[in-house]
């Protein structure tokens, strides 16, 4: 099972994790301190290294000495560029991050002064405007930093936010946005875990909270690793349902696009209040990928003499960063609307998508076909960051390093080069617009600060975001009532749609929103400001309950996403004709999976009445019907009292033909699963005890038995003669071999809901070579529920003869928890006495037996198990042979049929996705692939890293988390299958820091097989 360590999946990436965390570097215009020379020969020639389309042109806005290793930058409303300097990256945490202003002194358009506004600061990642100052993002920090004094530095330096975890720069808290709805929205991901740089990165965070107010509302720590957004001036302070790695953005809507390393967009299509609203739904990924071309998709570089290191994927995205939606209206029609970009450090390039509606979310297209928007031949060219300025061109930041990847994942010899800091004192800052736009003008003559409230009100109708943006917030900052009218006005205009919508949230955030205002909204010809107004309306539905039949009306809307928000709004309220609404919401769109996500996320004391109408309305040639009853059957068993799910239990097993038979599986499905999340269990369900056992024995669907064999696990079957007489008949079914295994197999699993130790002959017998797979497994799994050794014993004697599928969950009987220290003695005696050899535990048993086994047999299993992680130096420099052999890629293919079927996709075409998609490791070296195959654990991230998680039953599974919500995540197991866990359900989950490849690939095919292989990998499928 070929598993390379490359970033290709969603959402967390993997072993080359490159810093693709920074963003726009500015300053201001009316700045004071001393002349330098703005730009040297070499930042001035780079503009000749840059390919753009036809119709563009960029230019050198700021370069070296004025300004060194630029991540992020903002224009404020007196046309000051801020520009942050993170001279750390990536292992000096000696404080030399400083934040810079830069002013233009002779209105040329390009900058000439510089100020250190604030310095001091560790591994500063982002900046704002807020107030008079600005917002700067700096872990375990959120700042708010002015100058009251007007010397062109920061006097107040305030700690806003604390909290976040100071961890690999990659996944520090950055990129602080305005959002439309008045929040301010920080990008945020989770830790990276690093075992090379404890000291310096191993801090895993705290609760968040405002530090002036600590008894206000506060965050868990890190934030859970999700974006997190708050409102200062009232301290409110949220987790939203999504994360993202370096950069984020909104469309003119407010949706929300996120970024990371080998995802360059995907989106937040669900928000977490409606997700926290029935917890009993278990949603593990609130986030949708939208590219059509791949998550990791293909780029077009056009480089000379890259720099790349061991693990980066040449061809791919592999640091997108600093997503971008362009709203700045001043670019060729072409690229003026529905236009986000996001920038590729490592590939020296910036890439375009086009974004186009997909129901509740959309499709991103490839702007430019085999090419990208913005590529250099530069290999130091590093664009980390992106800015729309005042004059609608789009800034782009410069990191402008030799190298960009992180020496957690850089082998020995580049760390000890002497070039991780090459460039420590460039940067440049380039201006990109059409071809025929004017030089840039702000820098010498803006002043937004200066307009009267008119003025601001009429900027809300700009078809450039920054004028938007930047007059609402100065609006809702300045709150006079006399400006009042005039908003109202603007919130009417015929003209602009943009200008009605910002009108809106500009009165909202300054508490005079009118119900009114609110209602016309609601009718608005454009769809956008009708979404905008149903959710401006859901938070005033208690004070204006009239707003309730303007909202029901809505549901025939004829923009999906119109209906998405109007369905995720209803959700709040608990009344016949929402119920009635969200019922026709549902079934109009209820192929979308984001449609069932939202009429589920309504309090679970509605789920009855919608699950009614499901049954009524239920297409078995419709397959979405099938899960949208098991998500209700599962949300109305969590939650229900034992009266209801009687009744759905009884429809659900009783034997029918037709259509209704279709949906009977599903919903006993989701009623077990519902069960299962239960802290206790309803008293009256016991009475159910008798009617699932005859299902379990006689029901002619063998998925209804299954199930109702899972209920009756939740509720519990007693050791008594009636459970002896099931055991019996268990038993019987069990030996009948003309009936199919999938019903035998079922037969043990019931008879394994007691202690099987009567029938431990039996079920001993069932284990043998010519036994079916699914026969053998349940049997052990029933032995494994006799307390004491008896499968230890019995598994022992029969190794040799178990194939090597059923071994793998054999040695699972060994360390299930809580730890047997019996049984785990035997396990340690065989591997000494050479009954089972070291390579057949496999990594992931080894590392739980030396780490997490009781303290009086983890000394022993260590010596006996020290040398696991052997060097793998000898068998590459074998290997290398394999090198000077000619491969033929279609015997690649069969050999990778046979070994990496299971665990990779080859172009999203050929395969199983569990592990990375190998179609996008094509430009590697041979001699890297062929590498990483032989030596897997070379470099692990913790994003492709094998978790053991163990539930609360003691029961543990292992997998690559994918993603998660506040209230579960996602487990990709291996071979593809995908389940999602609720959190309360997990007693433990631990990285086993490996990866799930096998570590003794050369044992499996010979050097020439090696070589068809790698050709094949090279062929990219």
């Amino acid at each position: 099972m070929l598993y390379l360590k490359f970033i290709g999946m969603k959402n967390k990436l993997i072993s080359l994790f490159y810093w693709p965390v920074l963003l726009f570097v500015f300053l201001l215009a009316g700045c004071k301190p001393h002349h330098s020379s703005p730009f040297n020969e070499s930042a001035q020639n780079a503009l000749s290294t840059f390919k753009l389309p036809p119709g563009f042109k960029i230019e050198l806005v700021a370069a070296e000495p004025l300004i060194s290793d630029p991540v992020d930058m903002t224009i404020n409303e007196e046309g000051c560029m801020y520009v942050v300097e993170m001279h750390g990256y990536p292992l000096d945490l000696g404080n030399s991050g400083k934040i810079i202003m830069l002013s233009d002194t002779d209105g040329d358009g390009k900058m000439d002064k510089r100020i250190v506004f604030a310095d001091t600061l560790v591994l500063p990642t982002g900046v704002m405007c807020w107030k008079k100052g600005i917002i700067v993002t700096d872990a375990p920090n959120v700042y708010y930093m002015e100058d009251t004094n007007g010397d062109g530095k920061a006097d107040i330096k305030k700690v806003m936010l604390t909290g976040f975890a100071l961890t690999n720069p990659q996944y520090l808290v950055n990129r602080p946005m305005y959002g439309l709805d008045n929040w301010i929205y920080l990008s945020h991901e989770g830790i990276e875990e690093t075992n090379t740089y404890q000291k310096e990165f191993g801090d895993t965070g705290r609760d968040i909270f405002y530090p002036d107010d600590p008894k206000g509302a506060r965050l868990p720590v890190n934030a859970q690793g999700h974006i997190v957004r708050f409102r200062p001036d009232i301290h409110a302070l949220e987790e939203t349902s999504g994360s993202t790695q370096f950069g984020q953005t909104f469309d003119d809507w407010g949706h929300h696009f996120l970024v990371s390393n080998a995802n360059h967009i995907y989106q937040e299509v669900i928000a977490n209040r409606y997700l926290k609203r029935n917890p009993d739904q278990i949603v593990g990924d609130a986030t949708e990928s939208v590219s059509d071309h791949g998550d990791a998709c293909d780029v077009f570089p056009i480089t000379k003499n890259p720099e790349h290191q061991l693990l980066t994927d040449v061809g791919v995205i592999t640091s997108a960063c600093s997503i971008t939606n362009y709203q700045g209206g001043a670019f060729p029609d072409k690229f003026n609307q529905h236009i986000t970009f996001v920038c590729e450090p490592v590939s020296n390039l910036v890439h375009a998508d086009r974004l186009k509606d997909k129901g509740a979310s959309f499709i991103a297209s490839r702007a430019l076909d085999q090419q990208e928007f913005l590529a250099s031949t530069d290999s130091w060219f590093r664009p980390v960051n992106m800015f729309i300025g005042p004059d609608g061109a789009l800034y782009v930041v410069d990191y402008y390093r030799e190298i960009i990847e992180h020496p957690e994942w850089m082998s020995k010899s580049e760390i000890e080069s002497g070039k991780l800091y090459n460039g420590r004192d460039k940067g440049r800052i380039y201006r990109i617009s059409a071809t025929g736009a004017a030089p840039a003008d702000w820098t010498s003559h803006l002043n937004l600060n200066d307009s009267s409230d008119i003025q601001l009100a009429g900027k809300l109708s700009s078809s450039n975001i920054w004028w938007r943006r930047n007059a609402q917030r100065l609006l809702i900052d300045r709150n006079h009532d006399m400006i009042i009218p005039d908003l109202v006005k603007m919130a009417q205009n015929k003209q602009s749609s943009l200008g009605r919508l910002h009108a809106l949230w500009t009165l909202e955030g300054m508490n005079k929103l009118t119900p009114e205002l609110i209602v016309q909204a609601l009718q608005d010809p454009e769809r956008g400001v009708r979404e905008n107004a149903i959710t401006l309306a859901e938070l005033h539905l208690t004070a204006w309950p009239d707003l309730v039949p303007r909202l029901i009306a809505l549901k025939a809307d004829e923009s999906e996403k119109v209906r998405y928000q109007l369905l995720c709004t209803l959700g709040s309220l608990n009344t016949p004709e929402a119920g009635e609404a969200r019922q026709e919401l549902l079934f109009k769109d209820i192929n979308d999976n984001w449609v069932q996500i939202a009429a589920l996320s309504a309090t679970s004391s509605q789920s009855a009445d919608m699950l009614e109408g499901v049954l009524k309305k239920f297409d078995p040639a419709v397959t979405a019907y099938a899960s949208l009853v098991t998500r209700l059957g599962s949300v109305i068993a969590a939650n229900k009292d034992s009266k209801t799910i009687h009744s759905f239990l009884q429809r659900a097993v009783e034997p029918t033909a037709g259509t209704a038979m279709s949906w009977k599986a599903p919903l006993l499905e989701g009623l077990a699963e519902g069960l299962k999340n239960r802290k206790s269990v309803p008293e009256g369900l016991h009475s159910e005890k008798k009617l699932l056992i005859s299902v379990c024995l006689h029901h002619p669907d063998v998925n209804i038995r299954r199930n109702a064999r899972i209920m009756l696990e939740n509720i519990g079957i007693a050791d008594s003669s009636p459970e002896l007489v099931v055991m019996q008949e268990a038993q019987k079914i069990a030996a009948d071999k003309n009936i199919s295994s999938a019903i035998r197999a079922e037969a043990i699993n019931l008879m394994a809901l007691q202690n099987p130790k009567q029938e431990a002959a039996f079920l001993e017998s069932l284990i043998t070579p010519n036994a079916p797979r699914d026969i053998q497994l349940a049997a052990i799994h029933a032995l494994n529920k006799i307390p004491d050794t008896t499968v230890s014993v019995f598994l022992l004697k029969s190794w040799a003869s178990l194939s090597p599928g059923i071994k793998e969950d054999a040695l699972n009987t060994f360390i299930t928890e809580p730890f047997s220290v019996p049984r785990i003695s035997l396990l340690l005696q065989s591997i000494s006495n050479g009954t089972i050899t070291k390579a057949e535990l496999g990594w992931p048993v080894t590392v739980i037996l030396m780490r997490d086994i009781p303290d009086s047999l983890k000394e022993y299993a260590r010596t006996l198990l020290s040398g696991k992680k052997e060097d793998r130096s000898p068998v590459i420099k074998e290997y290398e042979a394999s090198l000077q052999l000619k491969g033929n890629a279609g015997k690649g293919k069969v050999v990778f049929v046979a070994n990496c079927l299971v665990c990779h996709e080859v172009r999203g075409k050929l395969g199983v996705a569990f592990g990375p998609d190998l179609g996008t490791v094509q430009s590697w070296n041979p001699e890297n692939i062929m590498i990483n195959i032989l030596d897997p654990n070379l470099s692990i991230s913790h994003s492709y890293e094998l978790w053991n998680i163990v539930l609360n039953d003691g029961t543990m599974q292992q997998g690559i988390i994918v993603s998660q919500t506040s209230n579960a995540i996602v487990l990709n197991k291996q071979g593809g299958a995908k389940t999602t866990i609720a959190k309360k359900d997990i007693k433990s989950l631990k990285t086993l820091d490996m990866s799930p490849m096998p570590n003794d690939f050369e044992k499996r095919i010979d050097m020439q097989q090696m070589a068809d292989l790698v050709a094949f990998i090279k062929q990219g499928g």
